[in-house]
């Protein structure tokens, strides 16, 4: 990846919103190149373009990271069904000793352990843990300075 494409990640990073013009100004990089970097990139590395909300305003008080250990012959149908979850923000596939992590939101903590209940009696549970979430510290910031493309570029 190019330094052109690192600056104009960086940006997108920062604010997905920024009119090309603004960026091309902040970049020195033309607009028809950076709306062309940008659809190419949209093909494979920019896999969707979201905004981060504050949940507890909207009535979410509710946020938990929660990871799970399931029986071998349920680990398919339940990846499918938290993948389908409305309670579920994010899903991942992990190691050490359980099968998948997610981030879970709900109006309050009745739901979520109403959420767990429920699991556990649709399937083969074998270890769960959680851990809320009390406040976002640093969120979706990776490589959103344009001024440290250079040190993001010599890393990989």
């Amino acid at each position: 990846m190019n330094q052109k494409d690192l600056k104009i990640i960086a940006h997108l990073r920062t604010d997905a919103r920024m009119q090309l013009t603004i960026m091309s100004r902040k970049t020195g990089i033309p607009v028809s190149t950076i709306f062309d970097r940008l659809k190419f990139h949209e093909e494979g590395l920019i896999t969707k373009h979201t905004s981060l909300l504050n949940f507890a305003k909207l009535g979410y008080n509710t946020r938990a990271n929660i990871s799970l250990k399931v029986n071998r012959e349920d680990k398919e149908a339940l990846m499918e069904f938290l993948s389908k979850h409305e309670a579920v923000n994010s899903l991942y596939k992990i190691n050490n000793g359980f099968d998948f992590m997610l981030e879970g939101i709900f109006r309050q903590i009745n739901d979520m352990e109403a959420f767990l209940d429920m699991l556990e009696q649709r399937f083969k549970i074998e270890g769960k843990q959680y851990y809320f979430i009390i406040e976002d510290l640093k969120r979706e910031s990776f490589m959103a300075n344009p001024n440290l493309i250079f040190s993001y570029n010599s890393a990989g």
